[in-house]
């Protein structure tokens, strides 16, 4: 089992002493898909899963979720949260046993999720136990301090509901003068790379775990698509994602880095409960 770099304790005090000006602002790589930003006072959840809910749900089937990363915080701890993603409906990113402890400690604090999946999450989450905000690609919409644009994103295909809405989305959210990427899941497709492009972003948040029918599951870019995307959109780091939750569906990173160096791309690969500061006056590190 992998131990985090920060966890409960050293996790949380690390994120109260991140420095608060707003010419800078932190990541902390959550595991699986999940962020969490901060900038000066304010802080934004990107797609947490926080609890061990498909490893119970699958448990005696013959698709065991077998955790690899040991959870990096209770999900109650984390307050302050100015809002909360949720980019598509699978578990790892709509999760009842993270969001709802999230939202008893942070009652003020919005779901932006896809228009398409509002009545499903509810369902899910239970009605009016979080507020939800919907959008959709092409759409935008604010949550405090944050703007949040959509992107449609592949997973395995731009999928729409009945009114035309995406059901799978990336998120670049805008804030004082930075933006910042974060994919969901997400395959290369017609219009992705421009589209992020379009918001200059600061930061891309990318998946690396690849797209293998064999795992029963849906497919995400892998290393070497996701450091393409990045290097195509002008990101000024990438970060990878989705990968060391699970043993059935991870990746290592060597191939997104290897072809990250190849295009000249600037990345970093995160420990989970790892921090990642930018700076507007300096050189990303």
């Amino acid at each position: 089992m992998i131990v985090p770099l920060q966890k409960d304790d050293s996790l949380l005090a690390d994120i109260e002493s991140a420095d608060r000006s707003e010419n800078v602002f932190h990541v902390w790589w959550l595991g699986q898909s999940g962020f969490l930003l901060k900038w000066g006072e304010n802080r934004l959840l990107f797609d947490p899963y926080l609890s061990d809910s498909l490893t119970a749900k699958y448990g005696g089937t013959g698709k065991p979720h077998v955790r690899m990363t040991e959870l990096v915080v209770d999900p109650s701890r984390l307050t302050g949260i100015d809002a909360i993603t949720s980019s598509h409906n699978h578990t790892d990113h709509l999760d009842a046993g993270t969001l709802l402890p999230l939202a008893a400690a942070n009652p003020d604090a919005p779901l932006v999720i896809p228009a398409a999946n509002l009545e499903s999450a509810e369902t899910r989450l239970g009605e009016g136990r979080i507020r939800m905000l919907g959008l959709d690609d092409g759409g935008t919409l604010r949550a405090g301090p944050f703007e949040f644009a959509g992107i449609a994103a592949a997973h395995n295909e731009v999928e729409r509901d009945e009114s035309g809405r995406c059901r799978y989305l990336g998120f670049v959210v805008s804030f004082g003068g930075f933006a910042v990427y974060h994919s969901g899941d997400t395959l290369w497709h017609a219009g992705l790379v421009p589209r992020v492009a379009a918001h200059r972003p600061d930061l891309a948040m990318v998946p690396i775990n690849g797209f293998k029918p064999e795992r029963r599951v849906a497919g995400n870019l892998d290393g070497l698509e996701a450091a393409a995307v990045a290097k195509g959109c002008g990101a000024k780091m990438a970060i990878p994602h989705h990968f060391e939750m699970f043993e059935f569906n991870t990746e290592t990173p060597d191939l997104f880095v290897e072809s990250c160096e190849r295009f000249n791309q600037p990345c970093t690969v995160l420990e989970c409960g790892e921090r990642w500061t930018f700076s507007a006056d300096a050189v990303p590190g």
